[in-house]
């Protein structure tokens, strides 16, 4: 098993051997924070779309829960209500730290361990994937978003978060060299920032907007429309 490291954290990144198991849950919450543009504001915009969604019969899950963080939010935001929130990661390491994390007097939210594509879904009013689906392989993905909507209610809503390439080299380019700026500016080295892109090699592999926007078409959703966007980082609300 390869060990998953971050940048900034002083260990070696392996050359396209990024992975989300082995120690990393540990140091998770921190690295993202400081890495990803706008993170905990998307999380609070997801917090204030899920009162359109929520009632006292629904469940909810958050796709690639990591360390339960967002939907740990989401139980608290809805702790009067009597919904259950659900937490899937595919990574065990990640599951056990979210259960470590959450307080016990939080009865409407639990954690499982599971593969998507296999986990069998209650109907759902509400399903969240935040930065989690660019990590997919391409050729699954369609099959994710297909299951998302399938397993939604009629009305329910799908929050997703990714981050997605540009529509053509001089905006990629533009987009890059503004992002390893803001790591620049979150103390990262340049030798970590380009260690980190060589250990996400065909791990990390996003869509465009418009290759988003077709699975969503594809699975079924006719009306969505983008929430949130800064350089490559993306949010889209659908609703079928």
């Amino acid at each position: 098993m390869v060990k998953k490291v971050s940048e900034g954290d002083g260990e070696e990144l392996l050359n396209a051997g990024w992975t989300f198991g082995g120690d990393t849950a540990k140091s998770f919450s921190s690295h993202v924070r400081s890495s990803v543009p706008f993170y905990e504001a998307g999380h609070d915009l997801t917090i204030k779309f899920s009162d359109y969604f929520v009632s006292d019969d629904s469940y909810v899950y958050e796709i690639g829960s990591s360390t339960g963080t967002l939907v740990r939010q989401l139980a608290k935001k809805h702790k009067h209500r009597q919904a259950k929130f659900i937490g899937i990661d595919s990574e065990e390491a990640m599951t056990h730290q979210a259960e470590s994390e959450t307080e016990s007097l939080l009865p409407n939210l639990e954690f499982s361990t599971a593969d998507v594509l296999e986990y069998e879904f209650k109907p759902s009013d509400l399903m969240v994937s935040y930065y989690v689906i660019q990590f997919i392989s391409p050729s699954a993905r369609q099959l994710v978003i297909d299951k998302i909507y399938q397993n939604l209610n009629w009305g329910g809503g799908f929050i997703w978060f990714e981050k997605v390439r540009a529509p053509d080299a001089r905006f990629q380019d533009y987009v890059t060299g503004l992002y390893n700026d803001y790591k620049l500016e979150n103390n990262f080295t340049p030798d970590e920032i380009l260690a980190k892109t060589r250990s996400l090699k065909k791990v990390l592999e996003p869509f465009s907007t418009a290759g988003n926007f077709g699975l969503l078409e594809r699975a079924g959703f006719v009306d969505f429309m983008p929430i949130m966007k800064y350089l490559c980082f993306e949010g889209y609300i659908a609703i079928k």
